[in-house]
This record gives C-alpha cells, sequence and structure tokens, in this order.
C-alpha cells in the first residue's frame, strides 16, 4: 500500500491555526525531517517520501481539516489522471463517453466530477501526477481501454466537445448583451428555433444576460451548450438553478441529443432526475478534497442503488459506513393537531405579480414541503409567514417565533463562521461544521456557506423553522443528511419546519405533509393546503404531468416512462405518486 499526502489549499489557514500548527506539532519535524514545510503560496506543504503515519497526530491536530493522509494499493496510487500539485487532489481514472447514450457522474462535492469533466472535454490538460504530461502519454495511459479510441479520435480532432459549466452565476462576468445575441453566435447546428421552444426560454430572448435569475441562466447555458456543433456534449450539473418542471424539460432536451453520433455526459445530484436522463452512471467515491476514483460504468439503476448502499460489489470498496434508505410508503393521511401558524384571505401584489392565499394552516410538530415552479411565489409567502414582508389584505396568524433561512445567502464577508454561528455540538458534527468555524465566511464554497446558513436557522429558539431551498449546492448525501436533521430535530423539540424545495427525492425523504403552489409564474401565484403527502404529490404531479413508482430496492422515488404501463396504471388508479 502506498501513502498520499494532500493538503487542501483552500481550508490551509496558516493565520487562523496560529502559524502553521503542523509543522510545530509533526513527529516528524521533531525528529528533523521537513515532512511539514512553508511552500512558495504561503500555505503548508508535505514532502509524502518521508511521511510516515506518526503524522496522523498532525492530521488530527488541524484545526481546518485540510490534512489528508491515505493508503491506497500501489498499482492505483502511481496511475493518476491529474494532479494539482505536489500535495494536491489527485483523480484515478475516468468516465468513458458512449456514443448513444447519456453517461451519468455521481458522487460527493469535491471528488472529482467536474475535474474529470473538464479533461474529458479538454478544458483541463490532464498531467498523470507530472509536472509536465503531454498528449500521447494520456494515449498510452489508456492503452487497452474502452476510453482509448475516445482519446485517440479526440486527438486527431475527429470529436467536437461542447461543455455546459457549473457556475453558471459567472455568465453575465464573462459576456455582456442580449440572450439572443449569446445564442445567435453559438448556433452552429442552426437549431436555435427548436432549443429556444424546447428550454422555454422565448420570453428572455430580448433580455441582457445580467437580468436573468439563476434558473434563466442555466437554461441559457444549457442552450448555448447545446447549439455548438459537437460529438459529445458535457453538462455539469444542469438542474441547478431550475424548478421540478424546468428540471424534467431539461433532462428531455439532453437526452434527445444522444444519438449515434453523439455522447452526453452529465455530472447531477438530483436523483430522480440523473435516474430520468442517464442511461449509465460512473460512481466517483474516495476522500473528498484528497483524491477521487471512478468506477467502472453501470446500468442507471443499478448504479444509483449501488451508491445508496455504499459498497461497490466488482471492486470490493465500501465508500460510505452506512447504506441510505427511504420509506416504504408516504404517510396515509395527515394527521390534525394544534396549528403553528394560520392564514386567511392574504393577498400581496410585487408589480405585475399576485399572490394569493385563501386560507390554510401549517401544523405542529411536522415537516411541511412546499413544491411548485419557479416565479410562482413560494419565497414571497414564506417571507410573508416570516414577518419579513406584509400582506397587503388578509391574516397571519403572528403568535409564533419564527426562524428564517433565505433562498439567497448573505452574511458580512469579513467574519469567521465561528463569529456568527453558535450551535450545539449534536448539530455541528452532523453538518461537518467543526473543520468551517474557523474559515472567513467569504473563503467558503457554495454547499458550505449552506450548510451554516442552515445551521444558524435550526440552531435559533423558534417555534416555526422556514427554509427556501435548503439543499442548494449540496451534494447528494448532504441533502439527505440535511433532510434527516431537519426531520430529528422537528420530532425532538415538537417544533414545525416549513421547507421549499425542488428536489422530489428531498422532499420525499424529508416531508410529513405539502403545500402545493399553481398558477402562472411571474403573473399569479396561488397557495393550497397543507396536504397528506399523497394528495398533495398527487395534485403536484398531475401539474407535472409525471407518476412517480419506488425502486424496489432502495424504494427511492424514480419518474415512470411518459406512456408505460406503471405510468398508465397509476394514471387510471389516480395515483400519481407512487403506490
Amino acid at each position: 500500500m502506498k501513502r498520499i499526502a494532500v493538503i487542501d489549499k483552500e481550508k490551509c489557514n496558516p493565520v487562523g491555526c496560529g502559524g502553521y500548527l503542523c509543522i510545530r506539532v509533526s513527529p516528524g519535524n521533531r525528529m528533523g525531517n521537513e515532512v511539514f514545510v512553508v511552500g512558495a503560496d504561503g500555505k503548508a506543504q508535505v514532502n509524502e517520501d518521508v511521511c510516515t503515519d506518526a503524522e496522523s497526530v498532525t492530521v488530527k491536530k488541524c484545526p481546518f481539516n485540510a490534512i489528508h493522509m491515505v493508503k491506497l494499493p500501489d498499482k492505483l496510487a502511481s496511475q493518476p489522471v491529474h494532479r494539482y500539485g505536489r500535495d494536491g487532489f489527485i483523480l484515478y481514472r475516468l468516465p468513458t463517453p458512449m456514443f448513444g447514450s447519456v453517461v451519468g457522474i455521481l458522487g460527493v462535492n469535491a471528488i472529482g466530477k467536474s475535474t474529470a469533466v473538464k479533461i474529458l472535454s479538454r478544458v483541463l490538460s490532464p498531467n498523470l501526477g507530472k509536472d509536465k504530461s503531454d498528449f500521447s502519454e494520456l494515449l498510452s495511459y489508456f492503452k487497452g481501454s474502452e476510453a482509448q479510441l475516445f482519446f485517440e479520435r479526440l486527438s486527431k480532432g475527429q470529436i467536437a466537445v461542447s461543455y455546459k459549466p457549473q457556475s453558471v452565476e459567472l455568465i453575465p462576468k464573462q459576456f455582456s448583451g442580449k440572450v439572443r445575441d449569446l445564442l445567435e453566435r453559438a448556433d452552429e447546428r442552426k437549431q436555435l428555433k427548436d432549443v429556444v421552444k424546447s428550454l422555454d426560454i422565448g420570453e428572455i430572448m430580448d433580455s441582457g444576460i445580467n437580468q436573468l435569475s439563476g434558473g434563466e441562466l442555466q437554461r441559457v447555458a444549457i442552450a448555448a451548450a447545446s447549439l455548438k456543433k459537437a460529438n459529445v456534449y458535457f453538462f455539469d450539473e444542469p438542474s441547478s438553478f431550475l424548478d421540478i418542471s424546468q428540471r424534467i424539460k431539461a433532462s428531455r432536451f439532453i437526452r434527445g441529443l444522444a444519438d449515434g453520433n453523439t455522447a452526453v455526459v452529465v455530472v447531477e445530484h438530483d436523483l430522480v432526475i440523473l435516474d430520468y436522463m442517464a442511461d449509465q452512471i460512473h460512481i466517483m467515491y474516495g476522500e473528498a478534497g484528497a483524491y477521487g476514483i471512478c468506477s467502472q460504468v453501470k446500468a442507471t439503476r443499478n448504479a444509483i442503488n449501488t451508491y445508496l448502499s455504499g459498497y461497490l460489489k466488482e471492486e470490493n470498496v465500501k465508500f460510505r459506513d452506512h447504506e441510505i434508505k427511504f420509506s416504504a410508503r408516504a404517510p396515509e393521511k395527515l394527521m390534525k393537531s394544534e396549528p403553528a401558524i394560520s392564514w386567511e384571505n392574504v393577498k400581496k401584489k410585487l408589480g405585475n405579480f399576485t399572490l394569493v392565499a385563501e386560507s390554510g394552516e401549517i401544523p405542529r410538530k411536522q415537516v411541511v414541503g412546499i413544491v411548485g415552479p419557479n416565479g410562482i411565489g413560494k419565497t414571497t409567502f414564506a417571507k410573508l409567514l416570516a414577518g419579513v414582508e406584509k400582506a397587503d389584505s388578509g391574516s397571519i396568524s403572528s403568535s409564533v417565533k419564527v426562524s428564517y433561512k433565505p433562498q439567497y445567502l448573505d452574511f458580512e464577508s469579513g467574519q469567521l463562521v465561528e463569529s456568527v454561528l453558535d450551535v450545539d455540538s449534536i448539530l455541528s458534527r452532523q453538518l461537518n461544521l467543526g473543520p468551517l468555524m474557523k474559515a472567513p465566511i467569504s473563503t467558503l464554497s457554495g454547499g458550505e456557506l449552506q450548510r451554516v446558513a442552515i445551521a444558524d436557522c435550526l440552531s435559533k429558539n423558534a417555534d416555526l423553522y422556514l427554509l427556501d431551498e435548503p439543499s442548494a449546492y449540496l451534494d447528494v448525501e448532504q441533502r439527505l443528511v440535511v433532510s434527516k436533521v431537519i426531520r430529528e430535530r422537528m420530532e425532538l423539540s415538537g417544533k414545525t419546519a416549513l421547507v421549499i424545495e425542488h428536489d422530489l427525492v428531498f422532499v420525499d425523504y424529508l416531508s410529513d405533509s405539502l403545500i402545493v403552489f399553481e398558477g402562472t409564474p411571474a403573473r399569479l401565484g396561488s397557495v393550497h393546503g397543507s396536504f397528506s403527502m399523497e394528495e398533495g404529490m398527487n395534485r403536484f404531479l398531475t401539474n407535472l404531468k409525471i407518476t412517480l413508482r419506488r425502486d424496489p430496492d432502495s424504494l427511492r422515488p424514480r419518474i415512470n416512462k411518459p406512456g408505460s404501463r406503471l405510468d398508465e396504471e397509476q394514471r387510471r388508479s389516480g395515483r400519481m405518486y407512487y403506490q
């Protein structure tokens, strides 16, 4: 077994630890060996050649969890595809695009998914773990594998690629002008009219790029990537910022790109959407921030169930110490209890948009999911309940204390996490906040900032907890952990949570009941419920024109293929939500 040592340079904070704590406490350094030194970038650096098992002490002492030391089989450890510097993150093996298919990539954040996609799309040149490497070495590396033919054709210019990046919110910084200008420039396939219709972006074609919402930017980015004349299309997290209806439309559109001459590769955290979109999936596992390994490809259903089990049988690798399980069925009826909050004839007008909530209530001691399209008033309603906004007319009971996590996160950037967060040890451990506490807010990733915001909301003393899109920026496992944390805290405290969410797996895993929003986005939104899960989901899925079933092994929700036997049976029985 070979030992690899990695320092996460983004987490390494010499000032925060009092000046290179790793150098001061390292057993090797104390014996005169330069195991840890100061690198040229001012961050700590580790020399693997003189690193021993004794340095496990140093790993544990780092307050930012920036040091990783793992042992890997010699054969694997000596064959990296790419390494970010001498003690940086390492990627082993790559996914393989398959012509005529959509190939998914599934794994936690910081495990190398985006790095793999960047290499395959030639945005990033792989170095094979060395200072320099050329493309001929890459061909030799993949000799005898399914990827060999792909890279040979790529090197000869026989394959053109198109890449939709993960961070669509950066597009306004890279392009100024109207949506129409961007897409006409990208339209190499002369399919602009059809793509605009498929992605429902006709109304924003003459809008400025800097005026678009996150969901609009995502659909424009998908459109721009698909309009390029390419043999392989890469989509990195295409469902982010989209509502459920838009995710399904985008999935159908992306699936339609794959044919005998075209391959599609997708990175996605929404399990329902990934299942709906992909034909095969590669699982990526390892240690977040340290190294990532790409598994052999599997059929979609088998891959997702394997991922939930945490065990790769063919490779004899257990990459998680627990199995992720779903409930056997939805609660059959909504248990009546004293309401935590209620409303009557509420109306709120914002410009050309009007929100109407005739009457309803939220029961105590429950987690209530809120579902509906973007631009339908969900966030406005949450702000009304939280007292952040005031209704134009009607009444909202105000006898409860509310803790509110907004959709868009805003902390003072100069502060440390520990200065804004006061959480109990259980919540800190559940959300893995320890390594973040001494970090400046401005250095956090989107997922880290989301976990801090969720913890900040749940740690407050309140009767009602409102969380607006808590799954945003989180990976699959983090989403399910957050779901479990919210449920457990409400059950133990006897309090109520109201959660606005677009991820159907998250909604299914988390909710006791549902509030459904209907209407016309940007024009009129109406509030309905709360309903039992079955009644609420039946109503919501009828609006979406889809049916859900449960996987017989993992019990996770899956979208039925339109017109399939199960789809038709569930529609006839009026049970759009799994049986």
